[in-house]
């Protein structure tokens, strides 16, 4: 187990998500950024859907009273164990009275932690996934506090040695970012001027940004005849555009239903990278073909099984390493 010391901004616990309760109004929820909490995960020895912790723009400081092993992805936060610096995208062994800090995110937005047995917390609709709007799931249905204790799982010999992603799997966070976009399906609702604005201007990440879904400012998308559909569903990274013509991309906790006209949808690999921006970032769209986005999740996919792969070819177990070694790049 582990005490929460500071919680940070804001610190819950996600999984996958919920799925099979849209139609009863209940969001999926779960990681913004599946790719690093799946690689997180994964090179702590888990599932790659276990239940994680997600920090976001400000992470916590957390007391180990026992020995454990984890691994740290998705933004940097400049954590340290016991003062030294840690490796990100990188899992290792932490000894018993250990403190893990971090910081701001001096790049991306979004940290994730893994412990090697997962997070123990009960299951609400087959899910671990915090909705803090609804008070379910997680950690009582709530960003964590100071004096949580949080419950880790037994998942039989603890590995040992550090691991690191390899570099070519590492993903690059700036102050631009590139989403491939498949349109539809009111596209038709939208002027020809306003198809173009979308995919060849550059619009800025606003303020008004959460897990429910991101308000990009600068450009107006103009529409045909209106923004106001029929309510239909809804998921995330489905691209709404309002009356006022500012697109909003959904994200994890987005409402399953929506009245505001749909010109596209990002693709699912690209949503990561949507959840490491900040306020202020640029964002463009690039028009994206079935194909090509087939294409990209494979290449996802791909990432998971080469690093799993590497890691089950790895040291799991032995004696507790405690020092400085070098980690196994997987």
């Amino acid at each position: 187990m582990c005490t929460v010391i500071k919680p940070g901004m804001l610190t819950t616990v996600q999984d996958r998500g919920r799925t099979g309760y849209r139609a009863f109004g209940m969001p999926v929820s779960g990681v913004m950024d599946r790719y690093a909490a799946t690689m997180a995960n994964i090179l702590a020895g888990n599932e790659p859907g276990a239940a994680v912790l997600e920090m976001t723009m400000l992470g916590g400081t957390f007391r180990f009273p026992s020995e454990t092993y984890l691994a740290v992805c998705g933004a940097d936060m400049q954590g340290t164990l016991n003062g030294k610096k840690i490796q990100n995208w990188s899992a290792f062994y932490v000894p018993a009275n250990s403190e893990l800090s971090f910081g701001y995110a001096v790049n991306g937005c979004r940290s994730y932690i893994a412990f090697y047995g997962g997070i123990e917390v009960p299951e609400v609709m087959g899910s671990r996934s915090t909705y803090t709007r609804a008070g379910i799931g997680g950690f009582d249905g709530r960003a964590l506090k100071a004096d949580d204790v949080i419950e880790i799982g037994k998942a039989g010999e603890m590995p040992c040695a550090p691991r690191a992603l390899s570099y070519h799997h590492l993903p690059k966070y700036g102050n631009e970012v590139r989403l491939r976009v498949i349109p539809g399906p009111q596209d038709g609702l939208f002027t020809a001027e306003g198809l173009q604005s979308l995919f060849s201007k550059s619009f800025t990440v606003s303020s008004r940004n959460d897990r429910m879904g991101v308000l990009l400012e600068g450009p107006t998308v103009e529409h045909a005849s209106g923004a106001d559909i029929i309510s239909d569903a809804l998921s995330a990274g489905a691209i709404q555009v309002p009356g006022d013509g500012h697109p909003i991309v959904m994200m994890a906790d987005c409402q399953t239903t929506g009245g505001y006209a749909k010109i596209g949808f990002v693709i699912g690999p690209d949503l990561s990278r949507l959840a490491q921006a900040k306020a202020g970032d640029s964002v463009t769209f690039v028009e994206c073909s079935d194909q090509e986005a087939v294409a990209a999740l494979a290449a996802e996919k791909a990432a998971y099984e080469k690093t799993a792969v590497g890691v089950s070819h790895g040291p799991l177990g032995g004696a507790p390493v405690k020092g400085a070694a070098a980690s196994k790049e997987v």
